[in-house]
């Protein structure tokens, strides 16, 4: 990777406010600080360059703060820890708020600090201070955030740091946000100022489920002829993926995944139905007598489908989520709420474990004895023909035949991606969808995933759809400038064809004609020259590619060239149309 070394000697001592900030963020553990640079920052930006010499952290410039927060985004996807950001102002973070938006939705931990002010009028310049200083910087995205503040002091700002690094990754986890006066980070600093001890503010610990509650559990478990387990966000860790395996091998459980959540449980074991809710899946819910919702995103959504689909979900639900500690009455991002016959206000690992421990104490779930579980293999389809044009299904065909034998983490996917060609063996294997579904997040999300699997072996493939690039292209240029090594297929329909698809549906419903879906939703005329916007910002894209036998090409390119540590951008020509 590469690292912007400071020159000349370090500041010995810490002298200025802004060094003693810096010290707390580092305190905070956290690697990196994606930043925007402003005049709010610059003593702040001065103090971690010239005090901490740009190590832990360590600065990422990025060209825009929506792909400053995206980067933090991807970054704990991975990693489930948080990486701090900085955003520069009142204007700085209304550029941030979409990006702030979809990692609250997506109940990801972040650490974002911003600065204001002066806030003492006196002390501001003319003109530009006055703009990017705000009474309540904070209200901006109160909203959707889990903390904010704007400590007044030096000693404040230590107690602040430490319980913004908790709250954002106690669960359910999401951003908390720093405000940092300019006259506070530019006011000289005692060194002797002592620094409070993390070691002595102890991160809560996790909340265990009742006994009683787990003993009902396992009771209706114990009974369950059809039990179902719904797989929604769950643990990165690999020993926990492999806890709720066994919890369903002892329940002889359906389980069903997401598209919209990280690959929660091996999809070729026999006991997987096929990712999202499909045929296969609502039929399990309809026959199923008990249902465990481990933290499924929208359950009461899930249900209120399968029932206007076929006949009504009639099944004992219990539901375990610590969500409910971070719903709002300003985003509806809380879904509707579930009939559940139980709830469980805690991480579903804790649940999951309870009851593996249950049952190892005083065997129900399974009496017979446990066979080894064989893999369900797939069925694959033919290899497309080499001239075979690309529909996003021969898409993840190509894909998927590219990097069959390599670890890989594919990092997004674009909608109406084919769910019946992948398949997911680990926790790192499929990183789900941004949270809140706004376009643009797909750039920055890939290039912080990729950051944080440098080291593990691990391929890093996003395929983002072009609207998704050109929102967010530039924030490539920060990929390139660190050598961050990624792979970016780009499926390339040339159109917005997901409203396409709405407007289609509002025509037929009206009586009105639908040769006209596709006013102001092509890009086309001119065509948008991918592969020149990608390697403006230092990426390696070679010319568009239209069939599978030029995306198996460009793809094994690509692939030796990330090896090797490039960023490398694959444009793909797709035809307008969904396989999901």
């Amino acid at each position: 990777m590469n690292i912007e070394r400071p020159v000349g000697a370090l500041a010995s001592e810490r002298q200025w406010g802004s060094d003693y900030l810096a010290d707390l963020i580092r305190q905070l553990d956290l690697k990196y600080l994606a930043i925007n640079p402003g005049a709010s920052l610059r003593g702040l930006h001065d103090s971690l360059v010239n005090y901490l010499g740009n190590d832990d952290p360590q600065l990422l410039l990025c060209l825009h703060e929506e792909h400053a927060i995206a980067i933090a985004h991807g970054y704990a996807k991975v990693t489930g820890t948080p990486m701090a950001v900085a955003v520069h102002s009142n204007v700085g973070l209304m550029h941030a708020s979409m990006a702030i938006y979809n990692a609250w939705c997506d109940r990801v931990p972040m650490v974002i600090v911003g600065a204001t002010g002066p806030v003492d009028a006196a002390q501001r310049r003319p003109w530009i201070d006055w703009l990017h200083t705000a009474r309540d910087q904070g209200k901006l995205v109160r909203d959707f955030i889990k903390w904010d503040d704007q400590p007044a002091s030096l000693q404040a700002a230590g107690e602040s740091a430490l319980r913004a690094q908790r709250i954002a990754t106690t669960a359910p986890h999401g951003p908390v946000y720093l405000c940092f006066d300019v006259s506070l980070q530019e006011q000289a600093c005692d060194p002797a100022l002592p620094l409070p001890d993390p070691s002595r503010f102890a991160q809560p610990v996790a909340a265990y489920p009742d006994p009683d509650a787990v003993q009902r559990v396992a009771d209706l478990l114990s009974r369950a002829t059809r039990p179902v387990i719904l797989a929604g966000r769950l643990s990165r860790n690999a020993d926990a993926w492999n806890r709720r395996v066994a919890l369903a091998e002892r329940l002889g459980a359906t389980v069903i995944t997401d598209l919209k959540q990280a690959a929660a449980f091996p999809t070729r074991h026999p006991l997987h139905v096929p990712m999202t809710v499909g045929q296969d899946g609502a039929q399990a819910l309809r026959d199923a007598d008990v249902i465990l919702a481990l933290d499924w995103l929208d359950p009461a959504g899930t249900i209120k489908v399968v029932g206007e689909r076929g006949a009504a979900v009639t099944a004992t639900i219990v539901h375990c989520s610590p969500e409910q500690y971070s719903h709002r009455g300003w985003s509806m991002d809380h879904q509707a709420l579930l009939r559940a016959d139980l709830h469980f206000l805690c991480e579903p690992e804790a649940l999951v474990d309870a009851l593996l421990a249950m049952d190892d104490a005083s065997p129900r779930f399974d009496k017979r004895e446990r066979q080894p579980v064989q893999q369900r293999v797939r069925k694959l389809d033919p290899a497309p023909a080499d001239d075979a044009a690309l529909s996003i299904r021969v898409l993840a065909q190509v894909l998927r035949a590219s990097t069959r034998d390599m670890l890989t983490s594919l990092i997004k996917v674009p909608l109406g991606w084919s769910n019946e060609v992948w398949d997911y063996d680990a926790p790192l294997d499929f990183l789900g969808k941004d949270g809140g579904a706004g376009i643009g997040s797909g750039p920055g999300m890939a290039i912080g995933a990729a950051l944080a699997l440098q080291g593990t072996g691990r391929l890093p493939l996003a395929v983002i759809g072009d609207g998704d690039f050109m929102f967010s292209a530039s924030a490539f240029w920060t990929a390139a400038r660190y050598r961050l090594p990624l792979l970016v297929v780009v499926a390339n329909n040339s159109t917005y064809f997901n409203d396409e698809i709405h407007q289609e549906r509002i025509a037929r419903r009206r009586g009105r004609t639908t040769d006209n879906k596709a006013i102001a939703q092509t890009m086309t005329d001119p065509a948008i020259d991918i592969p020149a916007i990608a390697r403006a910002q230092g990426a390696h894209a070679g010319p568009t590619v239209r069939t599978a036998a030029q995306l198996n090409a460009a793809m094994q390119d690509a692939i030796a060239r990330v090896r090797n540590g490039a960023l490398c951008v694959i444009d793909a020509q797709v035809l307008p149309g969904y396989e999901s």
